[in-house]
């Protein structure tokens, strides 16, 4: 029985072991040939299309396009078959001026309109697309901010919530799609600040180079002048 015990503790050790390496894989591989490492397109998986959504007081729809769900459950199905497959077809989710998921891309149609436009042409990875309303009311200018997955940082060959996570902005319409977190910055958190047409986010930098974000790294500080053409990033210090 003493020895049963033993292997067991043995295996729980290999295994708490097994798991701390799988936590601590690398976010960043880097390579110096190639900076941007784009994923590419997984060919297997089966696109799919939610219904229109529109933001109110907006002219454009939006058709969140992801991949058909596909859920295997362990039991045993009748008739010879040795799994039940299960397809979900709902792919995002809309909350407060908010469209949720993991989108491979939104694409955008003019209500007066029968043409379509893709947000990008890129692999992607899209988590959420947050409309801007308070701004919008205020100011006329109506602004999505996104995060999203851009770049295959961990060299896997696939975009996943392994890779390092980024911010962007665009007009309603899709156009102006503009990145404005810095590449191998991880993006921790964004605030928009209406009194004064900001967003204010927040990066970590990978500054000791080990392909994780820790301590030991650089957290920095930005906001964007959101009625600014440009859209252009300016650091600030609070600290």
């Amino acid at each position: 029985m003493k020895t049963v015990s033993i292997a067991l503790m043995n295996i729980a050790v290999l295994l708490l072991v097994s798991c701390k390496k799988e936590v601590e894989k690398p976010k960043v591989i880097y390579n110096s040939t190639n900076d941007k490492s784009v994923a590419k397109v997984d060919s297997s998986q089966i696109s799919i299309a939610d219904l229109p959504i529109q933001m109110e007081g907006t002219h454009y729809l939006i058709h969140p396009v992801g991949d058909l769900r596909v859920y295997e459950r362990g039991t045993k199905a009748r008739y010879g078959s040795s799994s039940v497959i299960d397809l979900s077809f709902t792919i995002s989710n809309l909350g407060d001026e908010e469209v949720t998921g993991y989108l491979q891309n939104l694409k955008f149609q003019k209500i007066d309109s029968d043409s379509i436009k893709a947000l990008t042409d890129k692999p992607a990875l899209i988590l959420t697309a947050t409309y801007l309303k308070g701004i919008a009311d205020k100011t006329n200018n109506q602004i999505l901010v996104y995060t999203m997955y851009d770049l295959d940082t961990n060299r896997d060959g696939k975009l996943d919530t392994s890779d390092i996570k980024a911010l962007y902005l665009s007009d309603i319409s899709g156009e102006r799609f503009i990145k404005i977190s810095a590449n191998f910055e991880e993006l921790i958190d964004w605030s928009l600040i209406e009194s004064k047409n900001r967003l204010y986010y927040r990066t970590v930098e990978d500054t000791n180079k080990n392909g994780q974000f820790d301590k030991n790294d650089v957290v920095h500080y930005n906001y964007i002048n959101l009625l600014d053409a440009n859209w252009e990033a300016k650091s600030y210090d609070p600290i």
